[in-house]
């Protein structure tokens, strides 16, 4: 062994016997592997040592328990100010991987967790690859999410593995694969039990050499003229349509990568490195970056200890309550529901065995699913539950009733949990002999594809709930945000002058379909008129209602007219537009041309209100609030959410116009103060999370602890595409 290997942090070498050298990865200062450029420099340096005296074959594995390499370092991009330095670690990554790939002897990665980004394409850079078969094992180039493509050889490498037809849709929506697909695809030469996995190393590494299987001819052909050009359109056609490229650059460049090089390697390599540190100084980068570190935020708000073994009791078998109840059933926890009208359960079941059978991942998963679903029309769960979430209809006195006869049945240690969506926890919790125990979970509809549950505090939760409450949310893989009692929490809050502006307008005889387009070309995923469509107007009257009270929002008359009417939106086929099973929805009534004005009349009323909630303390600093609407609401990923919006437009061009809209309806719209004080910058800086915990005992009921954290602009970073499907309040 090298003496100077002698000197490695990150890397370990062992020998495994017969003239085989394993290489460990176990960075100490991080919890995970990544590719930084210490990491990469080291591997650089084994990789010169060993093409000079090789071994009989190299092994290369993570030593950490929750993975193999969750990519490269994405900190440094976000961080880097320096195009020069970042192309010269771009460089450096490209030249590890090239000097892997041409070792004179077998390679193999053993893959288990994670293997993401850089990870997977420093597997791709080896002759083999056996991942562990577990439903933790995910492998992806998720690089599109954060505003890059693949940039250590991967657009190379595989797409020359598992063929065009297969590499390129994984590379453009950044979508990973288990270990049972990645082997079928031809990704890993075989997927194994752990307990196999050592001896699985050694068969294929004592096997004699073979061909490498190649991809079938079709999808081969695909990367020659004339196929190629053919497909790189219908792929920027579909792209376009989900992430268009004036706001998302990074899969249209990605397309244009493959079309003018794909049939030449080498080429498409030197290409591959120029195009992604391009892009890695983009403002789309740097917002989605933000947005992956703020995610991680928010997961890291659920550390304290919550097991799968959590039983859960839901209350109320409708649409909320009964696809809580799925969802937390998919998840692993054994789950009983229990409604008052056990004839609504029937359906309840029907919609999970459709979840269940789309998502659990095969047939046995999906029956184990519906085993820990369990109806209970009595509430005998109640007694044994560890977590116990209310989601019946929105009726204070209902809601206080039912929470009053479940307090005393309830075990000493057990959360009780209110999913209202507008309802005061103080008013909910005033019937409560220990008023700590209660918190809002705010989940949002569809509660299977909304990432968002909003951790509500009242003046009474104790900080011990709060924690407990948002390990609960990331134990059924959600994001926590943690929000004070206010009307309309923070998402329904600001999404609600939105969508209700836009009903105004339609008052005002402006085309439906103007103003949802106008929407759509600032980056929301969906109009707000479909988007109230797609909730149900009689929902969003309802929540208008409630709001207007006490928010002094608009209840405009045309809603409350259509919803008379029996126009709820998709749900009874007419609302803003005609909806037809399997046909687009069309515009059910003719208007005008959009003014000009559109855009700022929906979105500054909503940026507005964010510095309403920032200034009340609703959430507590600016970094939340966006990572919040942009999680919670598809509020425009690549713009970074309404307060990173509002440093991009700068503080006289966006005073101006709020001025201007103030001015022309004084009625709805007020200039907050708190933008005189508000430090509208780009500056740019590492996320710091240390003590979050430590705030979030403090935060909550006492706003003067909180001091200058209310302004403190941290950015993070990452986020996907925006999606249709992903966007309602309840």
């Amino acid at each position: 062994m090298n003496t100077t290997w002698n000197e490695l942090r990150i890397w370990r070498c062992q020998e495994m016997g017969d003239g085989i050298l394993q290489l460990v990865i176990d960075d100490p200062k991080r919890s995970v592997n990544l590719l930084s450029h210490d990491a990469l420099t080291e591997l650089s340096t084994l990789l010169r040592d060993l093409g000079e005296a090789p071994p009989a074959a190299l092994v290369i594995r993570s030593g950490k328990k929750g993975g193999f390499i969750a990519g490269a370092d994405v900190a440094a991009f976000e961080k880097e100010t320096d195009p020069a330095r970042l192309a010269a670690y771009v460089r450096l990554g490209h030249a590890v991987m090239d000097g892997l790939d041409a070792m004179p002897f077998p390679t193999l990665a053993v893959i288990h967790g994670h293997c993401l980004g850089g990870g997977l394409e420093l597997a791709l850079a080896c002759d083999h690859r056996v991942v562990v078969d577990d439903p933790a094992t995910r492998l992806g180039l998720p690089e599109v999410q954060l505003g890059i493509h693949p940039g250590f050889g991967g657009t190379v490498r595989l797409p020359a593995l598992i063929g065009h037809a297969a590499a390129m849709p994984l590379m453009l929506s950044g979508r990973t694969l288990g270990a049972r697909e990645a082997a079928r695809l031809g990704l890993a030469d075989a997927a194994v039990p752990a307990r196999q996995l050592d001896a699985a190393v050694r068969g294929i590494l004592a096997a004699p050499k073979k061909t490498t299987r190649e991809p079938p001819l079709w999808s081969r052909a695909l990367g020659y003229w004339p196929l190629r050009p053919l497909a790189a359109r219908i792929w920027q056609r579909a792209t376009e349509a989900k992430a268009p490229k004036i706001h998302y650059p990074a899969p249209h460049a990605l397309i244009e990568l493959w079309a003018g090089n794909a049939h030449n390697p080498e080429a498409m390599l030197r290409a591959e490195r120029d195009s992604v540190a391009g892009l890695a100084m983009s403002d789309s980068a740097r917002q989605l970056t933000r947005l992956f570190f703020l995610r991680e935020r928010l997961k890291g708000l659920g550390k304290s200890r919550c097991t799968r073994e959590c039983h859960l009791h839901v209350v109320g078998g409708g649409v909320m309550g009964g696809d809580i109840a799925a969802w937390c059933a998919l998840k692993g926890l054994t789950v009983t529901i229990q409604d008052a009208s056990p004839e609504r359960l029937g359906p309840l079941f029907a919609r999970a065995a459709r979840l269940f059978a789309a998502k659990a991942g095969g047939s046995l998963q999906a029956r184990a699913a519906m085993d820990r679903l369990i109806p209970d029309p009595r509430g005998d769960g109640v007694a044994r539950a560890d977590v116990i979430i209310e989601a019946i209809s929105e009726n204070l006195a209902a809601k206080q009733g039912l929470l009053r006869g479940l307090e005393p049945r309830m075990k000493p240690d057990a959360l009780l949990a209110t999913n209202t969506s507008a309802l005061s926890l103080r008013d909910l919790a005033s019937v409560l002999k220990r008023p700590n125990r209660l918190v809002g979970l705010h989940f949002f509809n569809p509660v299977d594809k909304m990432q968002l549950v909003e951790v509500v505090r009242g003046p009474n939760t104790s900080a011990l709930t709060m924690e407990r409450a948002c390990a609960f949310a990331v134990l059924v893989d959600r994001l926590p945000l943690p929000v004070r009692d206010g009307p309309g929490f923070l998402i329904n809050r600001l999404l609600m002058p939105y969508l209700l502006e836009a009903v105004l307008m339609v008052e005002e005889g402006i085309a439906v379909e103007a103003i949802d387009a106008a929407a759509r070309r600032f980056g929301m995923p969906m109009g707000p008129l479909l988007l109230a469509d797609q909730v149900g107007l009689d929902i969003v009257a309802s929540v208008a209602n409630t709001l207007s009270s006490t928010l002094n929002f608009p209840s405009p008359a045309i809603l409350h007219a259509m919803v008379a009417d029996g126009h709820l939106g998709k749900k009874s086929g007419q609302g803003f537009y005609r909806h037809a099973a399997g046909k687009p929805p069309k515009a059910a009534r003719p208007g005008a041309a959009a003014p000009e004005e559109v855009t700022d009349r929906l979105i500054l009323p909503m940026v507005n209100m964010a510095m309403t909630t920032l200034r009340e303390r609703i959430v507590m600093d600016a970094d939340l609030l966006d990572a919040g609407m942009v999680f919670g609401a598809g509020f425009a990923p690549f713009r970074g959410g309404p307060l990173s919006h509002a440093r991009a437009l700068g503080r006289e061009a966006l005073l101006q116009r709020l001025r201007r809209l103030s001015l022309r309806y004084p009625e709805r719209m007020t200039l907050d103060p708190g933008w005189e004080t508000f430090a509208l910058t780009s500056k740019q800086s590492g996320l710091e999370v240390n003590h979050e915990h430590e705030r979030l005992h403090r935060w909550g009921g006492h706003p003067a602890t909180l001091g200058e954290n209310v302004v403190r602009l941290v950015p993070g970073a990452g986020g996907s595409f925006p999606d249709a499907n992903r966007v309602s309040p309840v």
